[in-house]
């Protein structure tokens, strides 16, 4: 029987190519996810752990308000230059490095800000010498000039300078959270440090200046303590830790901290390679279909030899154990083919994520043998469990009843029970997800409802798919009989012999399209949302605000409405409002000038209305809270302010807005740092805005961090990372879609094999070879066009029914069908059908009829 098993696996080698490569795809992407996620993991670990290669103590202070300063953005820590000399003094002490961390963001010499969305990514730290007298600091090894030593001076990181095209002597524009600055750059550096080689940027300033620029004279964030060789770290961690105080500080050795980093670093990119496994999982469920059903149609077409087996003495179980055996051999050869594709598929994900943004760190491509053993094992498994009912179905058959017929009809019963179950999951699926639709308390709350009612949609709508292929595949054919007569009529009937057979293949293209489809959907329906609610109701040109949490300088509103060409200019502050256990924004501005930038609707008073301790507030606010115009309640804010507030109107709830408006003198002291959220910019009426933004930001000093954006840039800020996302994810799952394309080519391929008979009395009774290739085509257009209507149609009705979950934190959703990438969509079917039956058609018709008349 294994002899039989090598046999059929070589006499089939046209038949099976399909499968194999349906096998190798899923496969590739297994592996290429779990090489990758190993890959990049370990580059992250390596990577920290050279950044703390010398560090054998790390003694770190937490962060507080300045005490001595009364800005509230102006920071301290317990950790003084007393302490660092007492720590020097420890023995077996050789090094320690005082630290001051902070961040810097950098304009590029072309003027551009670096990394002005990753502005956590844009380190800057002090250049501190190994030992006083030093002019060497080991963490940060100097690439080319020197190291900063006075306040006009800064070093950057070698891949910095070149990606912002600075050069040793160049002056370097930058902000830390207060106006733009210029040094003098006297000296690159090389750096382990992770969030640098993922991306971001470091910039060095000698201590004092560090210090300035981040938290007071004498004062360190960190204490980065090396040891001599043959130390105890941990005796050494214990020593310092009794030497300090314990109120805000912590002492930790280098060992414990590498290992911490690297327990988030793995938790980190798991996240992601879950991810990619769930697409991976996909692939490998599409192939099911794929392999299932080539191994019925073999099994089917070998009916006579099967026969004979089971004559000359073989047994049930080993005709299931020559088919299992053949499947795991199939297999084998492609798993291994797709673990070679996986490698290289590992080796371009890197790349292809850096150019969208994602910023992975260097590192040498790491194959473990778990990652290949689990790749081999889901291969070969998958195979084999999809080749098992087909071999339990050959088993079963009487060796008299198989050598009487080649194809027999499934049993009417078995549909019944098919239809009836199908009829059952797809019921409970649908009903499930109306009940998802009523919901609005938003996804944390249904997702898991969500997730079960699609996954029953999806496979109830696969489990009956043989009963919809007939009314679907009829009005599909009454078009093609139609349009090609004959041809069409005998594709149309190929299609319907054996609904399981096309209802299979079918699926493989259906649950890509399902996917894809309803992903367009929803990404559709969130991009409109997010540009209705990023510029809803706002009449202003432009938006004037800061990276991050910065926030702008209360006195910039004035400077901004003496620009030239800018008609009006509208300071807006925001703080935290809390009214009877809710809690909202409340945005403060001058309402009179904020109605010249802002269209509020009010269903109740108006902006002329608010005024000291009067609010107006948002009908979602409104609601919760239960306040409506003219109540008075105690209101809480900032941190904690009680203050008495009037209620004097309720508006439509807009996301620019926020839960509630008010004066800037009741706002601003309670606002982050007292600073302004943003400046709303009407220009002059037949003033061209262009190069108005320009000039905006010249007058308040083009500091990286400042961010002056029109309509059009806020919108694209909101839906830009959706767009990507999406993109990724098309790609991801067009694999899916290519494994189906590999399906239908195999069920044409095998089953015009199957009618070798038919088709050379159809070519006896006039059928020339033009007609053979337009059966086989119609056919193969007849079919993927009944997956591209139902796998478009289902999701469609899968992202309609989750679109509810969004509408507690996203009001302005609603859905949006693309109608130009849907009808792309049912395009890519019909392309599929068109090039899935090239080869299939071309073979058929190139059959010798006399030949084929007498195959048996």
């Amino acid at each position: 029987m294994l002899r039989t098993a090598l046999r059929n696996v070589f006499a089939h080698r046209a038949r099976l190519v399909m499968t194999a490569l349906a096998i190798t795809l899923g496969v590739a992407f297994v592996c290429g996810t779990l090489v990758f996620g190993e890959t990049v993991t370990q580059a992250l670990r390596g990577a920290s752990a050279k950044n703390l290669k010398d560090v054998a103590v790390s003694v770190q202070a937490a962060s507080r308000r300045n005490p001595d300063s009364e800005a509230d953005d102006t920071r301290s820590t317990a950790l003084t230059g007393e302490l660092a000399d007492k720590v020097r003094a420890v023995p077996g002490v050789t090094s320690v490095h005082p630290v001051v961390n902070g961040t810097a963001t950098l304009a590029a010499k072309d003027g551009r800000p670096l990394n002005a969305d990753n502005n956590w990514q844009n380190l800057a730290t002090n250049y501190a010498p190994d030992t006083p007298g030093s002019d060497r600091d080991s963490r940060f090894p100097v690439s080319a000039g020197r190291a900063p030593t006075a306040g006009t001076e800064m070093a950057l990181d070698r891949r910095t300078a070149e990606k912002a095209g600075y050069h040793i002597g160049d002056s370097v524009r930058f902000a830390t959270l207060g106006p733009t600055l210029t040094k003098t750059l006297v000296g690159t550096v090389d750096t382990d440090d992770p969030r640098v080689t993922a991306g971001g940027s470091l910039a060095l300033f000698d201590t004092r200046t560090a210090q300035q620029l981040f938290l007071q004279a004498d004062r360190f964030d960190e204490l980065a303590v090396g040891s001599a060789p043959g130390t105890d770290d941990q005796e050494l961690t214990s020593r310092i830790r009794a030497l300090l105080p314990a109120e805000g500080i912590t002492v930790t050795s280098g060992a414990q901290l590498a290992n911490e980093q690297a327990e988030q670093i793995a938790e980190n990119t798991k996240e992601l390679t879950r991810m990619l496994l769930a697409f991976a999982g996909t692939a490998l469920f599409v192939g099911v279909f794929v392999i299932a059903n080539t191994f019925t149609m073999l099994i089917a077409q070998r009916s006579r030899e099967t026969a004979l087996l089971r004559a000359v003495g073989a047994s049930r179980r080993q005709v299931v154990r020559a088919v299992l055996t053949e499947a795991g051999l199939l297999g084998l050869g492609a798993s291994a083919a797709g673990i070679a594709l996986g490698i290289g598929i590992a080796t371009a994900l890197r790349p292809v994520l850096d150019a969208s943004g994602a910023g992975l760190p260097d590192g040498p491509l790491v194959i473990s043998t778990d990652a290949l053993a689990r790749s081999l094992l889901v291969g070969v498994g998958v195979t084999v469990l999809a080749a098992w009912l087909p071999s339990r179905k050959a088993a079963k058959v009487a060796p008299v009843e198989a050598l009487t017929t080649v194809d027999l009809t499934p049993p009417k019963r078995s549909m019944v029970l098919r239809n009836s179950l199908g009829s059952l999951l797809t019921g409970i699926g649908v009903l499930t997800m109306l009940y998802v639709s009523t919901q609005e308390n938003g996804a944390d709350n249904n997702l898991k409802t969500a997730g079960l009612g699609s996954v029953l949609t999806l496979t109830g709508t696969i489990v009956i798919a043989p009963l919809l292929s007939r009314p679907l595949i009829r009005l599909s054919g009454a078009f093609t009989t139609r349009l090609f007569g004959v041809s069409g009529k005998l594709a149309e009937e190929n299609a319907l012999r054996n609904p399981r057979r096309t209802a299979a293949t079918a699926s493989a293209l259906m649950i890509g399209l399902t996917l894809i489809t309803g992903l367009s959907v929803t990404g559709s329906s969130m991009n409109a949302a997010l540009k209705a609610a990023a510029v809803g109701g706002l009449t202003a040109d432009y938006k004037v605000s800061n990276t991050g949490s910065a926030g702008l300088d209360p006195a910039l509103g004035a400077k901004v409405a003496e620009v030239p060409g800018v008609a009006e200019s509208v300071p807006v502050a925001s703080s935290n409002l809390g009214a009877r256990g809710k809690f909202a924004a409340l945005t403060g501005a001058d309402p009179q000038r904020l109605g010249r930038v802002f269209d509020l609707r009010f269903s109740s008073g108006s902006l002329a209305d608010i005024g000291p301790g009067k609010i107006a507030l948002s009908d979602r606010l409104a609601r919760s809270t239960g306040l409506s115009k003219g109540d008075t309640f105690q209101g809480t804010l900032g941190h904690g302010h009680k203050k008495e507030l009037t209620v004097v109107g309720v508006y439509q709830q807009t996301r620019t807005v926020g839960g509630a408006v008010g004066t800037m003198d009741d706002v601003l002291p309670y606002a982050d740092g007292g600073k302004l959220d943003s400046i709303l910019v009407k220009a002059a009426p037949g003033r061209n805005t262009g190069g108005l933004d320009q000039d905006i930001r010249n007058v308040l000093g083009n500091s990286p961090l400042l961010q002056v954006r029109n309509q059009e840039q806020l919108t694209k800020a909101q839906s830009g990372q959706i767009d990507a996302m999406l993109n990724m994810m098309y790609g991801l799952l067009g694999m899916t879609v290519v494994i189906g394309v590999f399906g239908v080519v195999n069920t044409l391929a095998m089953s015009a094999f199957e009618r070798t008979r038919e088709i050379g009395l159809l070519r006896a009774i006039g059928l020339d070879n033009r007609g053979v290739k337009q059966m086989v085509r119609l056919e193969s257009v007849v079919i993927s066009l009944f997956g591209a209507a139902l796998g478009i149609g289902t999701g469609i009705f899968l992202a309609w029914a989750c679109g509810s979950l969004t509408k507690s934190s996203l009001p302005q959703y609603e859905i949006v069908l693309p109608w130009a990438r849907l009808g792309l969509f049912l395009l890519l079917g019909l392309a599929v059908g068109v090039l899935a039956a090239l080869w299939p058609a071309r073979r058929a018709a190139r059959l010798n009829m006399l030949r084929a008349i007498n195959a048996q």
